[in-house]
């Protein structure tokens, strides 16, 4: 991945490549596969261990699709991180791809290990576990890394340092939706790669709203910079027959009393990946669209409209032209995104493990605390929908 270091503020050329395993991700399954291309992608990483599947067969054979050695193959993650960390060129961080239930354990036993962890969201399932894992990093000082993907775009980083230098004034309302129209399929096709997504006991109890819903209430924070505070939910089923929720609408309130509406369905014919945030200020607006991630709109208030294309100089601000690899003209897209959080993911191990410190501010990558704000936000619209749309705190120590 070519690099634009010509400003303050680039990324540090990395010392070595970065070794990483992967947990999940083996033959028929999609999430674990993104990771992996995206760790590829940036150019930082090399894939050298993996416990690839639960069912060791496919463990195995996925592990001599990926290049894997034969002696870093692992059929139980328990024994990777075991040996891993027990070997002079064990892994720098693990990849956890696994379905959410699983999580918990799996960064816990990484972790006691003294391996960095990078996890698919949402983190874990109960404010309890995510407690538990915030403990365990701050004993062992440990990078941790959660993968809200979409932050990584560059317009998305422009879009947030709008924000902070004041470009549309002070926050008066956030807005995010993100539709899609999967659950319309009958329920073992729509859910054939995982089918876990419908089980109440592997996803916390809540479907759409622990899947997307998660995005969206990151992407709003991350964006505005402001912690949503409270919420009110209302859950429906829209699609084919299935135990959860594939629809819901919130009402939300953000820091400042600011407030705020979250829509997300995976029951809306003709969606296909609709990922849509708007912040509006007191001197104007920002709009962004997953399907068009090129472009930012800004719009001031009582003033011409602005288009914001990706690409070096023409009002790139640097938290975004860091993730600029290609011209203006020449797309880039989700793939690269991932590129990009991998490249911070690697930035910050490699300096927790060579001792150095990172200029503030260089890195944004979602972390722990992020992770857990998700599982709160995610149990809170759960408890709302069952006390008939009650507004419900939906902050971490609630």
């Amino acid at each position: 991945m070519s690099k634009n270091a010509n400003f303050a503020g680039a990324f540090p050329a990395m010392g070595r490549k970065l070794r990483l395993g992967v947990v999940g991700g083996g033959a028929g399954a999609f999430i674990g596969q993104v990771h992996a291309r995206g760790a590829r992608l940036s150019d930082r990483w090399q894939i050298v261990a993996g416990a690839l599947s639960s069912r060791p067969e496919v463990a195995l054979a996925s592990g001599r699709d990926w290049g894997l050695e034969p002696d870093r193959s692992y059929t139980d993650w328990r024994e990777m991180a075991r040996a891993e960390a027990a070997r002079p060129d064990g892994i720098d961080a693990v990849a956890i791809t696994v379905p959410n239930h699983l999580h918990f354990a799996v960064a816990m036993a990484f972790m006691d290990a003294g391996i960095d962890v990078i996890c698919d969201k949402p983190l874990v399932n109960t404010l309890v576990e995510a407690r538990a894992l915030i403990d365990r990093q701050r004993e062992t000082g440990l990078i941790f890394g959660v993968t809200y993907s979409f932050a990584a775009h560059a317009m998305v980083r422009q879009a947030r340092q709008m924000v902070r230098e004041g470009a549309i004034g002070r926050v008066m309302q956030i807005h995010v939706e993100y539709f899609q129209e999967m659950a319309l399929l009958p329920a073992d096709a729509a859910w054939s790669g995982t089918p876990w997504r419908q089980d109440p006991a592997k996803v916390g109890g809540a479907a759409t709203t622990a899947d997307i819903g998660s995005h969206a209430h990151h992407l709003a924070e991350f964006v505005s910079g402001l912690r949503m505070t409270d919420l009110r939910a209302e859950f429906h089923r829209l699609g084919a027959d299935q135990p959860l929720e594939d629809t819901a609408f919130m009402s939300c309130r953000f820091e400042g009393g600011v407030p705020g509406t979250l829509l997300i369905s995976q029951a809306a014919a003709g969606a296909s990946c609709g990922l849509r945030i708007r912040i509006s200020g007191t001197e104007g607006t920002l709009e962004w669209d997953q399907e068009n991630p090129e472009y930012l709109q800004h719009r001031p208030f009582n003033a011409p409209h602005i288009r914001i294309s990706r690409g070096h100089g023409a009002g790139m601000l640097s938290d975004a032209a860091r993730f600029v690899h290609m011209p203006r003209g020449h797309p880039e897209a989700l793939s690269d995104a991932w590129g990009n959080l991998y490249e911070e993911f690697a930035i910050a191990i490699e300096a927790r493990r060579e001792g150095r410190d990172l200029p503030d501010g260089l890195l944004a990558y979602p972390g722990l605390e992020e992770g857990a704000a998700g599982v709160a936000f995610i149990q809170a619209a759960i408890r709302s929908n069952a006390e008939g749309g009650a507004w419900v705190s939906c902050a971490c120590d609630a």
